[in-house]
This record gives structure tokens, C-alpha cells and sequence, in this order.
């Protein structure tokens, strides 16, 4: 039985097959579409392996979806399915990622694979497989959301100290070496430069997370109603104004205050949705956001120490003059572009404009004052 004839009549929303026989190219890039739909329908299991709960159970049902379309292709190919094409390398990429690592970056560079699919303009894709495409694209979006959510705050930590210190000892090297003293000094003003900068943001970043969280401890209710009630003047109940100033109406303010004052045994009030924040458990007003302000200067210092001392390796291990600044350019400008591609891709954006983009700052930031050392050489003629 001919491809054609096993093919079913196409479902509302479907394009009709086109007559006859498949050609050649028709052939090989439906092969190409069932190795892909397969891939991707194993990278979403693998996923869902490694998650739980909800996203488990909607990773589940894409990988479902996606091997519904493979079945598509499958029906188109009859006999022809039976020699399966290769995914692409970036499809077999992120079947290794899915399966030895975690889940943010494989629904990132997912997100940027769904928003490129080939159906759009493909008659023997249904209009459906095109939606669901589509649809893919918002899912993994919203499930990628999460994960980068949980992440920001230490990732932008990470990125930012960095960057810092690749850009500023990078500048920092350049400008004394283009003064043109001695390979030792300027082996000095990189290795001062790495400890001043580590030292500066370890303290800014202590001195933030305490004082954060030292405004927040500050503006969280006590429990002093609690103490004082029995003592107030009941003509003059200043609890409501306690109650109203969190946040309460008037009415639930004055449950709420009998309740502290003893007319009622328990909270009977079930039309009140009000959460007075002075009676949450001490575990759920802790601010896990935050972090310690230890943890988060050690973690400033480490990272900005990451990347200032790239600039000085190649005086290290013995480069001077323009061969190590040349050499030192290159690591850097490296470092800048991974750390550059590993933002876009977890933004979804294009990881290549990125990298270039923190390529052009760092490099900027060099030639300045590299520049600048050059107006003040103090090499003798």
C-alpha cells in the first residue's frame, strides 16, 4: 500500500496531502521532521523525569503532543518511516543537557528551538501541529519563567561579579601597561586591583543584604498586642487602630480586637480573610530571598575574584609587554562572551547578540584606558 493510501482524510484544521507520490525531497525532510518531533518528544520525558509535580505532569503531555506529530509524519511516510533519520546536533545536544542536567537552561534554549518551527509554512504539516507549535513555545516559556525566577538573584550576582571583575582588572591592566612600566608593576596593580575589587564588593554586598534585611525587620508587627490587651482602656480601643494601620477594615479590626481582648475564644469570624503578618509562623517570614549577608558577601568576592584574575594570568606565567596584553584580550573577551551567551540564553534571547554585546563593553572599557596609559608613557625615548 502506497504512502498516500494509508494516509487518513485530514481532520478539521489539517491541510489535504498533496496527490500522488511523495518525491524525493519531500521524503528526506519528512524523515527530517519525524527524527525531530522524536527528539524532542524524549527531551520533554527526560524532563519530566527530573521534575515533579505539576510541571512533571504538563512536561508529560507536551512529550505526548510532540509524539502525536511524529505519528503525523509516520502515516505521511508508510514504508518510508521505517529508516529513521539522525536528529540535529542541537536536537541531540539537548538530549544530553535534559538528561545530565537540570531542567532552566534546557527549557531556555527549548523556547528559542519552539519559537522556530518549520510548520508554519510546510503544506504537509497540519494547521494544528503549526498551533501546537505555537502553543509549545508559550508553555515552555511560562515553566522556563519559574526556573529563572528561582534563579535571578544569585545568577545576577554571579553575572555581575564577574563581569566586574573582568572588565574593570581587564581595563586596569591595560592602562598600566600601556604606560609602559615594568611587567612586575603591572602584575601588582592586577593583583591589588583583584583584592581591592573582590574586598569592595564582598563589603557592599554585606553591608546591603544587612541593612535589607535589618529595613525589613524593622517594619514587621511584634506581638505586643498580646501582652498589653488586658490593660487597655475598653472605651477607647486603640487595638482597632493597631489592626486598621496593618491593613484591615474597620469591621475586621474590631473582630480581630475582641478576640485579643477575650470575647471570643477563637477566630469565629469566618467572613474575614484578613492574615494579620504579626501572627505568621516565625519560618514564614524569614527572608529566604535575601539570603545571609555572609553567604552573599563570600559569594560576591568569590565570583568578582573569578573574573579579575583572568586579566593577570598571562603575567603569571611569565608574558610581558604587548604579547600579554594581547594574550590577556583574548581570555577575557572569551569569559565575556560565555558568561554574556549563558544571559541570553536564559532570557531566551539570542546567547551570540549577548555574548557580543559584553564582548563590546569589556572591550570598550580596555581600549579607554589603554588609551589613557598611553598619554601618560613613561618609557624613556
Amino acid at each position: 500500500m502506497s504512502p498516500e493510501q494509508t494516509a487518513p482524510s485530514p481532520a478539521p484544521g489539517e491541510r489535504p496531502p498533496r496527490p500522488g507520490p511523495p518525491e524525493r525531497g519531500q521524503i528526506r525532510r519528512w524523515r527530517k521532521y519525524l527524527a525531530e518531533e522524536r527528539a524532542e518528544a524524549r527531551i520533554y520525558h527526560l524532563l519530566a523525569a527530573r521534575s515533579t509535580g505539576r510541571e512533571a505532569e504538563i512536561l508529560h503531555q507536551v512529550a505526548e503532543a510532540e509524539q502525536r506529530h511524529a505519528e503525523h509524519w509516520v502515516r505521511l511516510l508508510g514504508p518510508h518511516a521505517a529508516t529513521d533519520a539522525r536528529p540535529s546536533l542541537y536536537s541531540r545536544l539537548l538530549i544530553f543537557l535534559a538528561s545530565h542536567f537540570g531542567s532552566v537552561f534546557v527549557l531556555a534554549l527549548l523556547q528559542r528551538a519552539e519559537s522556530r518551527s518549520p510548520y508554519d509554512g510546510e503544506q504537509d504539516a497540519s494547521d494544528a501541529m503549526a498551533a501546537d507549535e505555537a502553543v509549545h513555545e508559550e508553555i515552555v516559556r511560562a515553566l522556563a519563567t519559574e526556573g529563572r525566577h528561582k534563579l535571578s538573584g544569585n545568577f545576577r550576582a554571579a553575572v555581575f561579579g564577574a563581569n566586574d571583575g573582568l572588565v574593570s582588572n581587564l581595563a586596569l591592566v591595560m592602562g598600566v601597561g600601556a604606560t609602559g612600566t615594568s611587567p612586575a608593576m603591572v602584575l601588582f596593580a592586577g593583583i591589588a586591583g583583584l583584592l581591592a575589587g573582590a574586598l569592595s564588593m564582598g563589603a557592599g554586598e554585606f553591608v546591603s543584604v544587612r541593612s535589607q534585611r535589618e529595613l525589613l525587620d524593622a517594619s514587621q508587627p511584634t506581638q505586643v498586642t498580646l501582652h498589653v490587651a488586658p490593660n487597655l482602656d475598653l472605651d477607647a480601643n486603640e487595638l482597632v487602630l493597631i489592626y486598621r494601620a496593618r491593613g484591615m477594615s474597620e469591621e475586621a479590626a474590631e473582630h480581630r480586637a475582641a478576640e485579643r481582648l477575650g470575647f471570643y475564644e477563637c477566630d469565629c469570624d469566618p467572613s474575614r480573610s484578613f492574615q494579620d503578618p504579626a501572627e505568621d509562623q516565625p519560618e514564614q517570614r524569614e527572608h529566604v530571598a535575601l539570603g545571609t549577608d555572609l553567604g552573599a558577601a563570600a559569594s560576591s568576592f568569590c565570583f568578582f575574584a573569578s573574573g579579575a584574575v583572568i586579566p593577570i594570568l598571562p603575567y603569571l606565567v611569565g608574558l610581558t609587554g604587548f604579547p600579554a596584553m594581547a594574550v590577556a584580550l583574548v581570555l577575557v573577551g572569551l569569559a565575556l562572551l560565555v558568561t554574556g551567551g549563558l544571559v541570553g540564553l536564559l532570557s531566551g534571547a539570542s546567547p551570540w547578540k549577548r555574548g557580543l554585546r559584553q564582548l563590546a563593553i569589556g572591550y570598550g572599557a580596555a581600549l579607554a584606558t589603554y588609551v589613557l596609559g598611553l598619554l601618560f608613557n613613561t618609557t624613556v625615548a
